[in-house]
């Protein structure tokens, strides 16, 4: 009997993070879906509202309005020191979307993709769907990425997904692991996909952009945590034009254009008031003390989390089950690579109080 279904397809399976968030229960605390709990800024909403009253509700360039194009290259120059024009920015339904243009434009069948191990669950996945064969780079003690082991598996690779502020484990790289692994990468004729989707949600360390350590790198972000507005999927690629021009036939194909609506409220997101970001950069960090101390008081020793907003623990799965069950939804490290079977991450991107109501859960589970 002919095979139903690509192999591509069959190769992957549904997100176990996504698994986790649909199979809460009620009144259960979701410490498992990195979804920031706050609102999307007013002044954000309130052009949304204002292009639909305009009746902006067509469809826009390709690539994604002049405007918020500009607006970007802007925001790239002044906090990254990367110099992009508008000609080398596809505005993307999410970064979800830049990171599957990027695979589907760049990899061929059997090409290496290296990404780290533990890492989000979407690059393996999205790799595999190209064609490629996800190859997972390891961590050291730290959840950092060890570089030298990277260096190691870049001969013959085709991209290294490089993650900072990274997710799961909250690890920010520093300026001479992403210099390096940039350097490295170009030695071996490898290209850097760089997502920097947590960039502001810093404690204490600073975000280098590894394009500007080199020209093989593409740049990949959103609005989605930065301004709370995850379920306005607008993210974007930054790389060079000979990148973008055959990242967007694909772009062009799937998805036509980023939604209008979404394209004009990330334009002033970008280019309006800032301050909600720091005010929820503020409250991550209170909450990832908050979450830190409490399971280090319980005994959970791990590295305290340099960024984005989850932490991840050494858990046995028998003790993640037990959590769940007690009802603290948390997300196995299986999700997230063959390297962290007996980890498991926690979101702190929930209120104080559901927060401390997670601890006394899982200092009950603990205890049984």
């Amino acid at each position: 009997m002919k095979q139903l279904f690509s192999p591509r397809v069959k190769g992957i399976e549904i997100s176990g993070i996504r698994k986790i968030f649909e199979a809460a229960g009620p009144g259960s605390i979701n410490l498992g879906l990195g979804q920031p709990d706050f609102d999307t800024p007013q002044h954000i909403k309130d052009a949304a509202i204002a292009a639909i009253r305009e009746g902006k509700t067509g469809y826009t360039p390709n690539t994604g309005i002049p405007e918020l194009r500009a607006a970007l290259c802007n925001k790239l120059k002044k906090e990254n020191n990367l110099a992009y024009r508008p000609e080398q920015i596809v505005v993307t339904a999410g970064a979800s979307e830049a990171l599957h243009i990027v695979m589907q434009a760049l990899v061929s069948e059997g090409d290496r993709v290296l990404c780290a191990d533990p890492g989000f669950v979407s690059y393996a996945a999205l790799a595999t769907l190209a064609g490629g064969v996800p190859v997972g780079v390891p961590l050291d003690s730290t959840l950092h990425i060890d570089v030298e082991k990277a260096q190691e598996l870049m001969d013959g690779a085709r991209l290294f997904v490089l993650n900072t502020p990274a997710n799961p484990t909250g690890a920010v790289e520093s300026k001479e692991s992403v210099k390096a692994l940039v350097e490295y990468a170009a030695d071996a004729g490898v290209t850097i996909v760089s997502d920097e989707v947590y960039e502001h949600f810093i404690y204490g360390k600073k975000h280098y952009s590894a394009a500007g350590f080199g020209d093989n790198v593409v740049t990949i972000n959103a609005a989605s945590k930065t301004y709370a507005m995850t379920g306005w999927r607008l993210g974007y690629l930054a790389a060079p034009e000979n990148i973008v021009g055959e990242c967007l036939k694909v772009h062009q194909y799937c998805q036509a254009c980023a939604t209008s609506i979404s394209q004009y409220a990330a334009l002033a997101a970008y280019t309006g008031d800032q301050s909600p970001v720091k005010k929820m950069r503020d409250e991550y960090l209170a909450r990832r003390d908050l979450l830190c101390r409490g399971l280090g008081d319980l005994g959970f020793p791990f590295p305290v989390p340099e960024g984005a907003f989850y932490a991840f623990v050494p858990m046995k799965p028998t003790l993640v089950q037990k959590i769940i069950d007690a009802g603290v939804i948390l997300t196995p490290g299986s999700a997230f690579g063959k390297n962290a079977p007996e980890y498991a991450r926690l979101s702190y991107a929930a209120s104080r109080e559901d927060l401390k109501r997670a601890l006394d859960r899982i200092e009950k589970a603990t205890g049984e």
